[in-house]
């Protein structure tokens, strides 16, 4: 098992290009995943990779070994996830993302339960609202709201999530209610936006009588973190765009009030992404399965 060890430490460091990254990624001290990779190239008598102060990047002889471990990993993780599906008793972790709201409402809360049924499985769960990249992190199941980006992965679709726009009943006695989305465009008023670096304009997908208009909102606020957003709104800082199942206590208090229900934001797709190889591991189809019926009911229990 060592030796094993000793790769899936190579191939994390060559995916990542870091050995601290790779390191964290496997919970392991950076001094650990280091040695292990000194142990490896002893054992193969070859430098796996140039290492300098700034930079780690891998030799010809670590191109040529990260093909070919990549290939010993898939077929071990093959022979584990058989073996798992014969005794019935799935084992091993799970590496999952979410973005932050579905995956504090949503994805957290069923982790417990789902480790009732399958206590040898163990679960990491990342949120971010930014879009992970599931090959280089390293992950088997991501969920998100929205169009996935990598056609080549395999998509489970949850639900159509319904959105509204909204604001604070303060936001609303200073600023007014707006009567048309295109007062969204004229500075009327603020629109708390959900964006990150580098990320084109925003548009807010609206349906009207006109059919669905994308509305090029605009504010004084912005922010990649969606939480920090219902936060201002609750604040009376501006309108927000949101799915309501991240909302629906603050509407059902009043806290927040529905802006413009006539022309209301198209749904979003909400949806779990997962690799063909990584799809056929018994506890990620497990998981995953587990997830879409426990999501489905609890916004079920929303509308």
């Amino acid at each position: 098992m060592a030796y094993l060890d000793n790769v899936r430490t190579f191939a994390r460091v060559y995916e990542l290009g870091s050995m601290s990254a790779a390191a964290r990624d496997m919970r392991v001290s950076a001094a650990v995943a280091s040695s292990r990779i000194s142990q490896l190239e002893e054992h193969l008598g070859v430098r796996l990779f140039q290492r300098t102060t700034r930079m780690l990047n891998p030799t010809e002889q670590g191109e040529i070994f990260y093909n070919g471990a990549v290939r010993i990993l898939a077929a071990v993780d093959e022979a584990e996830a058989e073996i798992s599906e014969v005794t019935e008793n799935p084992r091993g972790t799970l590496y999952v993302s979410a973005p932050l709201g579905l995956g504090q409402r949503l994805v957290a809360p069923a982790i417990p339960q789902f480790r009732q049924l399958y206590p040898l499985i163990n679960v990491r769960l990342r949120l971010s609202d930014r879009r992970l990249d599931i090959t280089a992190e390293g992950l088997d199941a991501s969920f998100f709201l929205g169009q996935p980006e990598d056609s080549s992965l395999r998509i489970r679709k949850i639900a159509d999530c319904p959105r509204v726009l909204c604001a604070s009943p303060d936001y609303i006695a200073r600023r007014g209610s707006p009567r048309s989305s295109s007062e969204l465009v004229d500075g009327s008023h603020d629109c708390l936006n959900l964006r990150f670096p580098g990320a084109p304009e925003f548009q807010w997908p609206l349906q009207t009588a006109d059919g669905v208009r994308r509305i090029p909102v605009k504010g004084p606020l912005e922010c990649d973190h969606g939480e920090v957003l219902t936060a201002w709104a609750l604040l009376g800082q501006g309108i927000a765009l949101k799915p309501v199942f991240e909302v629906v206590e603050h509407l059902r208090s009043r806290r927040l009030v529905t802006v413009l229900p006539k022309e209301p934001p198209m749904p979003v797709q909400m949806a779990c992404l997962y690799s063909h190889r990584r799809g056929q591991d018994p506890k990620t189809r497990l998981f995953i399965e587990f997830m879409v019926a426990h999501i489905q009911k609890a916004l079920a229990e929303t509308a």
